[in-house]
């Protein structure tokens, strides 16, 4: 059985331990300003300060941000559209309707459900509709990008799967399909399952749905990462090109509230998909979240192709910008990427922990990331570095700023300035881009 280590453990509890002993000395009301002074450091830090190159992470519009704290955050929509345990939704089921049918016409698909409450939940649904336990289900391994969502680890193992890898080229960032074709014949999958937290490149989905077919599996593409670009036809058309499902957090390149959206386009499995959704897995899922969600498809209806081309165009300059001052950019040969996501290999100047924790101290916020040619047990320990434009973008930034972004990774990381004086660099620089774009404010 998998679990979380005791070291893991040891420095979350010791964390609550010196928090709690905090708190048994303050009234309620202190511990309430205590709450509150936290979060006014953060979004001054986070927020106003840095500049955020989590690919993860973006920012919704104003309008989307204030109805996270509309008088929909009270109430309650368990069931479905027309159809609810409770009285007095007519107006959440029309709410609830129009946010289906923006995500259809966003989407091009025949169904659309928006009531996951995360990513991670729209991954269970697929599991629970579309395999039984013992199962063999064909997922991307965690070098290669692969989610700890479609492993062992996440809902595939919980769900009792039997996990076998998705070849993956390491030179060119995408399945190998000739060695898929090979491991599917042998293996039976009921499922493949696509889904990467470092995703340079398009898959190719219809050779790969052709295995399916052949197999007799389903393929299921976990958009988690590309779902906005893919809504801006900056990335492929995932159903059109033959995927039975596609999940995604609405959260990243979608730029909408945290959560999750699932789309189809085949009849028969609607009944499985929507049981798995409700009772299975979601029952009040967050009303005030699924009008920010529905405001936010409007948006990229709206704004989503400038948007989500700006976001690429500002992804591959970063970083051609990156392996110009001597960085080790992942993809080269092919453009470096065609997606919000910069990889890059820095080994030699500690590995991507260490990095990123300098970058930080200096207001650049990055994360750590295995590469291809890492082992899991690297995890904690990689050697990549993974660098996304979606927020930078949205605050206006364009080609010219990505090259002064690249400086200033370059002082912290290769020339090794002092952490305070880029990170002073950083705060003027970022002063000019407070402002969020792409939206109707």
């Amino acid at each position: 059985m998998t679990t979380i280590s005791e070291s893991e453990i040891q420095i979350t509890e010791r964390i609550l331990a010196q928090t709690g002993k905090m708190l048994a000395e303050l009234f309620p009301q202190q511990a309430r300003d205590q709450v509150l002074d936290t979060v006014r450091k953060n979004e001054e830090w986070r927020g106003r300060q840095c500049i955020n190159l989590l690919a993860p992470e973006a920012l919704m519009s104003p309008t989307a941000r204030r109805l996270l704290a509309s008088e929909l955050s009270q109430r309650a929509g368990e069931g479905e559209i027309g159809n609810r345990w409770f009285a007095g939704t007519r107006y959440i089921d029309e709410l609830e309707a129009l946010c289906v049918e923006l995500a259809k016409r966003l989407f091009q698909c025949n169904f659309a459900d928006h009531r996951l409450v995360s990513g991670m939940v729209g991954n269970t649904v697929v599991y629970l509709a579309l395999t039984q336990p013992g199962d063999v289900v064909m997922s991307l391994p965690k070098p290669a990008g692969g989610h700890s969502s479609n492993r062992n680890d996440g809902p595939a193992g919980l769900r009792g799967c039997h996990i076998a890898d998705v070849p993956f080229d390491p030179y060119e960032m995408t399945v190998d399909v000739d060695a898929l074709r090979t491991v599917a014949r042998s293996v039976r999958p009921q499922l493949i399952a696509l889904g990467s937290t470092l995703t340079l490149f398009p898959y190719p989905l219809r050779e790969i749905k052709a295995i399916a077919d052949e197999v007799g599996a389903y393929l299921y593409l976990d958009g988690a990462h590309q779902l906005g670009l893919m809504a801006g036809g900056q990335f492929q058309d995932a159903l059109g090109e033959g995927a039975d499902v596609l999940t995604g957090s609405t959260g990243k390149t979608l730029s909408g509230p945290q959560g999750g959206l699932i789309l189809w386009n085949e009849p028969k499995l609607t009944g499985r998909l929507r049981w798995a959704i409700f009772p299975g897995m979601a029952a009040t899922h967050q009303i005030n979240r699924v009008a920010a969600l529905a405001v936010s498809l409007a948006e990229m209806l709206a704004f989503g192709r400038e948007y989500m081309a700006q976001i690429v165009t500002n992804a591959q300059a970063l970083a051609r910008a990156l392996h110009e001052r001597g960085f080790d950019v992942l993809g080269a040969h092919k453009g470096y990427t065609r997606t919000h996501q910069v990889a890059m290999d820095v080994a030699k100047y500690g590995g991507g922990y260490e990095v990123a924790e300098r970058l930080a101290q200096a207001n650049i916020i990055t994360n750590k990331n295995l590469l291809p040619t890492d082992t899991p047990e690297q995890w904690n320990r990689p050697s990549g570095l993974r660098l996304g434009t979606t927020e930078v973008t949205r605050l206006g930034m364009k080609e010219t700023e990505m090259e002064q972004v690249a400086d200033f990774i370059h002082q912290v990381v290769v020339v090794g300035e002092e952490s305070e004086r880029v990170r002073k660099e950083v705060t003027a620089f970022r002063e000019s881009f407070q402002t969020v774009g792409y939206c109707w404010e």
